[in-house]
């Protein structure tokens, strides 16, 4: 069973999981294959130089969102409380927000904005469906570090696939808009984003369903025809993964709706993007929507990463498509050798003892160091950004394909 499908369970598991810890469980805590053995990290995947700072703000209008903001903090600020990140899943009523998870970040709250450097290029963090924003904090820290502001919204969406996933794949491109429309307004004299925000060239980058929300972000449209045929095949071949066309399909005519189109198209949808999204990269990203015409109307640089074993948002139906059709310049696949779909995820300091079954499928990868995996995303994800938003040329020459051998990774790239 994929994790996101069990995560579904955990409404009916919830109360049982302090009795279940106290049984017997499965060993999953192996030896791992993959880790970083050398004593140094590459480059630029140690921290960059900027001290950074996180706030809580929320947009404007009708359907305001909750937004995480990651940004370059003053030097002062380092005398600031550190924050404290919760590893959430919005479960919905009577749960709420449940933290399977915390750990200790490096960002200052509420800190003063360091605007000596700005504006900062702008990055738009997609969490995965029913994740809470701060669940990537490892990676918007990272970035923010390099001197790029990070915008995580909170999905309006809780664990109910059911009556949940077909309504987010509509409404999450439409939230990215908000968010653009938000930082327009606040990057305006006297807004809060005043002099800390370019907003001229805009990466998006997700996980999971934020993953397919970074490739509808870039122009990527459903294909009608292409998303019935890849479920037939799933559904005549069992694939595990099953169950994501099980949620979906039914509600095609439900999805047209809330769309505002007047009935479910015959092929591709329209685009719900931007003229100024210039590089997206899908962790792990659902592209199972949009088929090979559909991924083909992204024209802007993507960096797809994935896992191998990964059974929730299967590697031959997302990262390698998003790599293999998109009309992209410039593109790179990396492909994590045998990882699977939550190795993208906060590391998992402090699981409260009621938790620690449940958590294992969140927190850990039999056959990966979660660290060094998070080494290797924020390596090439900081170069692909610095490369795309701010055009620099060294950033660029860490993405050229001669000479990268790192343990458990494949590389591949077009256009570098």
């Amino acid at each position: 069973m994929s994790n996101r499908k069990k995560s579904v369970n955990l409404v009916i598991v919830f109360a049982v999981l302090a009795l279940l810890f106290m049984g017997a469980r499965a060993n999953r805590e192996t030896e791992v294959k993959y880790t970083n053995s050398s004593s140094t990290e590459p480059s630029y995947a140690s921290r960059g130089s900027h001290p950074v700072g996180i706030r809580d703000l929320e947009t404007d209008g009708e359907s305001p969102l909750a937004i995480a903001v990651w940004y370059p903090a003053s030097s002062a600020s380092n005398s600031a409380e550190k924050v404290s990140y919760r590893y959430e899943i919005k479960m919905g009523d009577p749960f709420g927000r449940v933290s399977l998870a915390t750990y200790d970040g490096d960002a200052f709250r509420d800190a003063a904005f360091d605007l000596s450097d700005g504006p900062y290029p702008l990055v738009i963090l997609s969490p995965g469906f029913s994740f809470g924003a701060s669940t990537y904090a490892w990676l918007a820290e990272h970035l923010a570090s390099y001197g790029f502001v990070v915008i995580a919204p909170e999905h309006q969406e809780h664990l109910d696939p059911a009556n949940e996933l077909w309504r987010s794949a509509i409404e999450r491109p439409q939230d990215i808009l908000s968010v653009l429309a938000y930082v327009d307004e606040q990057t305006a004299d006297g807004g809060v984003f005043d002099g800390l925000v370019n907003a001229e060239r805009v990466g998006v980058i997700g996980h999971s369903y934020g993953g397919y929300t970074s490739l509808a972000a870039a122009g990527a449209r459903i294909n009608t025809p292409e998303f019935k045929a890849h479920c037939e095949e799933a559904s005549a071949s069992d694939h595990p993964a099953t169950w994501l066309c099980d949620e979906l399909l039914p509600h095609l005519d439900d999805m047209a709706d809330l769309a505002g189109l007047e009935s479910t198209p015959d092929g591709l949808w329209p685009a719900w993007t931007d003229p100024r999204i210039a590089a997206i990269v899908p962790m792990a990203g659902d592209a199972f929507f949009f088929g090979h015409e559909g991924l083909a109307e992204i024209n802007v640089p993507v960096m797809a990463i994935g896992g191998t074993k990964d059974n929730d948002a299967p590697y031959e139906w997302g990262t390698h498509p998003a790599y293999e059709y998109a009309s992209s310049p410039g593109k790179v696949l990396i492909s994590l050798t045998d990882a699977e779909h939550m190795i993208f995820t906060n590391p998992c300091e402090k699981v409260p003892f009621y938790l620690k079954l449940f958590s294992r499928e969140f927190c850990s990868d039999p056959d990966w160091d979660r660290n060094y995996a998070h080494e290797l995303v924020s390596l090439f994800t900081t170069a692909f950004l610095l490369t795309e938003l701010k055009q620099d040329s060294a950033a660029s020459d860490a993405l050229v394909p001669s000479g990268i051998e790192l343990p458990g990774m494949k590389y591949e790239a077009q256009g570098y």
